[in-house]
């Protein structure tokens, strides 16, 4: 029973043994269906990621090889642009045929294609500048639709009858009509420019009537100024005499202040100024109120110079004259093909030829330095008497650095009076700081010289207008070059001049019509002429000329 009992039991084990391995056996199958299915779902995925990959790849992979093979190159725009096989060319052209039509166009009211020509026009510029800054060459396909839209709009406005016959005339006519436009605006410019120039500026005007008003209402201002008539310095040739002749009181007071400024022994220099009668009393009450550190300053009317008359000056009895007086005084009968600046009266201006007088004005002197009333003093010009002019009448600094300022720019060589006794390649000289040996003046009776001129010129044939052709013509063969530091010319005209030139110049001259003093002077120059200007004066202060 036992024996039995045991078989059975082992028997027993072993069916359970085989049915928890056969168990065991089943189990791995389901995974295994499980583990296929991922593996399938897996791949599947992988194979559908791959193909998005591939077709969106970016082109920088796929263009790897290709990069390798045609390295890209900047091109020169601007040779493309005169390539006549270039995209870029093609696209210049017909935009700006197609500027030309939209011209056309809104000159005969069709808006629409004016428009569209335009539209164009911004594309083919876009697309150009594009390839100016990236610096690589049209292609084809960029141009092809901007080439063929402006083609058509070009077809379509010469249909319109723009025409290249129609172009021609209107392009023509504009050309010629700018061309009187500008001319016009050339004479105007310089009409408005002249007027500028000869204008007195309010400030200065002022000035002048204020000074005038004391002159009348002080008694003593007019007794100092007929004691120093008296005076002994006036006449002492041990001294440095300059000469000054203006009816601009701030700008004879700068000369004078720049000249007494930069001298080593101001108390020796003595100024003989003459205006004219309307300035006098401003002009004399201003030198006497104010203090040039010690200098003499005779202030004379023009009016006082009995000898001045028609019968001993041709320039008086020619402004004595009809035909004068129409041509510089009469702005009706000025000629508007003629240039402007030589009707300007100031040419005429008994001032202004007063330098041909200096040996009159003042007989008792040996040497006299002459300064025009646009210049600006810088180093001391003492020095100035001790030059040697080997018998020659006046020293100047030349001008003929160019051919522009020889003879022949200023006289009429073509008149025979001229040709036969002038040399047109001559240099040329400037007025405006020249000094006069006044002996050898009156020697060569140079005045004389002066007036033979001014006679033959009585119809305006040998020159224009102006002091410098009749200078040239009087001191022919009696002017002694100077270094050309002594004098400095162009500030009122020329914005180019060196700033060393100008630092090293004893005399810097503001020639031209862009004076200091007034509003259209050349900014970079204004500050050498102020600083000679006292702005704290209550007089200036009051006509507000700073």
């Amino acid at each position: 029973m036992l024996r039995g009992t045991g078989h059975g039991g082992s028997d027993a084990r072993r069916r359970a043994l085989e049915h928890r391995r056969s168990a065991r056996r089943r189990l791995p199958g389901w995974i295994w269906w499980l583990l296929g299915i991922f593996l399938l779902v897996g791949l599947i995925l992988f194979v559908l990621h791959h193909n998005q990959k591939e077709q969106f790849r970016p082109p920088v992979v796929d263009n790897g090889s290709e990069i390798e093979e045609i390295p890209h190159e900047k091109v020169n725009f601007t040779e493309e642009l005169l390539s006549s096989t270039s995209f870029a060319r093609q696209l210049a052209d017909q935009m700006t045929l197609a500027k030309a039509y939209v011209i056309f166009a809104k000159e005969h009211g069709n808006l629409q294609l004016a428009w569209e020509l335009s539209s164009q026009i911004r594309n083919c510029q876009r697309l150009l500048s594009e390839g100016a800054v990236s610096g690589r060459a049209i292609t084809q396909d960029e141009a092809h639709p901007i080439i063929s839209q402006l083609a058509r709009l070009i077809y379509k406005a010469q249909d319109a009858h723009y025409d290249i016959s129609t172009t021609i005339v209107t392009l023509k006519s504009h050309a010629l009509a700018l061309e009187e436009r500008a001319k016009a605006a050339i004479v105007q410019s310089a009409e408005f420019g002249q007027l500028a120039a000869e204008s007195f500026p309010k400030s200065l005007h002022c000035l002048t009537v204020k000074l005038t008003e004391e002159w009348l209402r002080n008694q003593k201002h007019r007794s100092r100024s007929e004691e120093q008539r008296n005076s002994t310095r006036l006449v002492d040739n041990n001294l440095y005499h300059f000469c000054i002749f203006s009816d601009n009181v701030l700008a004879t007071s700068v000369v004078v202040n720049s000249t007494v400024s930069n001298a080593n022994h101001p108390q020796q220099l003595v100024f003989h100024v003459v205006t004219d009668r309307i300035h006098f009393g401003a002009m004399s009450t201003w030198f006497l109120i104010n203090d040039f550190k010690g200098c003499t300053v005779e202030v004379r009317c023009i009016d006082e110079f009995s000898w001045l008359n028609a019968s001993s000056s041709p320039l008086v009895r020619q402004l004595s004259e009809v035909e004068t007086q129409g041509y510089y005084y009469s702005a009706g009968s000025k000629n508007p093909e003629r240039e402007i600046k030589f009707h300007n009266p100031k040419f005429v201006s008994l001032l202004n030829h007063l330098r041909f007088y200096i040996p009159q004005i003042l007989p008792n002197l040996e040497k006299v330095v002459f300064l025009d009333d646009d210049v600006v003093v810088q180093k001391d010009l003492t020095q100035l008497f001790s030059i040697e002019l080997h018998g020659n009448v006046i020293g100047a600094v030349e001008t003929c650095l160019e051919s522009f300022h020889r003879y022949h720019k200023y006289l009429n060589f073509s008149h025979p009076t001229i040709s036969s006794k002038i040399d047109p390649h001559t240099c040329g000289w400037a007025f405006g700081m020249n000094i006069f040996d006044l002996i050898a003046w009156r020697k060569a009776n140079a005045t004389s010289l002066y007036h033979y001129w001014q006679e033959q010129n009585s119809d305006l044939l040998l020159w224009r207008t102006g002091t410098l052709p009749a200078g040239l013509l009087t001191f022919y063969g009696l002017m002694e070059p100077l270094d050309r530091r002594w004098h400095v010319l162009g500030l009122g005209y020329d914005v180019d001049i060196d700033d060393r030139l100008i630092e090293s110049a004893a005399v810097v001259h503001y020639n031209g019509n862009m004076k200091p003093w007034l509003k259209l002077a050349i900014r970079r120059y204004k500050y050498i002429w102020e600083r000679y200007v006292n702005f704290s004066h209550p007089y200036i202060r009051e006509c507000m000329l700073h």
